[in-house]
């Protein structure tokens, strides 16, 4: 039977990482705690689109559905109205995080063309990760025969590594391809 990512961290990646690190105790060694997916679709609904699509969109490539956000104040330089859909967004956390990560490492950076590895440079100062995709196309939930209209989304990984040296570490003993 096949280990699932939770199972390869918790005997693997842990001890090793903790070596790595120089932690004594296992449970100091950083773990990641949430995965958040985010599109924004203020300009969509500017045009007087519905955001369904890109809903649906998020859902399959998530499996869970996401929230649409609104906005709290109206800002006419960005023509902005009170109580507007300006986003979608999702956090996964557990079992659904995991195989999300699993599927970006192992199935999502493999598929985008020209790919050469990920930015480390892409850190907040507190281990959490950040980065973007141009297309909804690069998952494999999302055939290209069924898209209307491209949209990007950034996804953040939540870690809770205190510094982005420990973060970097983490993702790196997940498999992410960051560049040399």
């Amino acid at each position: 039977m096949k280990k699932s990512l939770l199972q390869i961290y918790r005997e693997e990646i842990r001890p090793e990482l903790g070596k790595k690190l120089g932690l004594k105790n296992v449970n100091a060694v950083p773990q990641i705690k949430a995965v958040i997916i985010n599109v924004g679709i203020g300009s969509m609904v500017a045009a007087g689109k519905d955001p369904e699509e890109v809903v649906k969109n998020v859902t399959l490539i998530s499996g869970q559905k996401p929230y649409v956000t609104r906005s709290k104040k109206a800002i006419s330089n960005f023509k902005l109205k009170i109580n507007m859909q300006t986003g979608v967004v999702v956090t996964l956390r557990g079992k659904r995080m995991y195989d999300f990560v699993n599927k970006l490492v192992n199935v999502v950076f493999p598929r985008i063309r020209d790919f050469r590895g990920i930015s480390n440079k892409s850190f907040d100062g507190r281990g959490n990760y950040s980065l973007g995709f141009s297309e909804q196309t690069v998952f494999p939930e999302i055939q290209n025969d069924d898209v209307n209209k491209t949209h990007g989304l950034q996804i953040i990984i939540q870690t809770d590594a205190k510094d982005d040296k420990k973060g970097f570490e983490l993702l790196k003993a997940f498999g992410f391809p960051f560049k040399k």
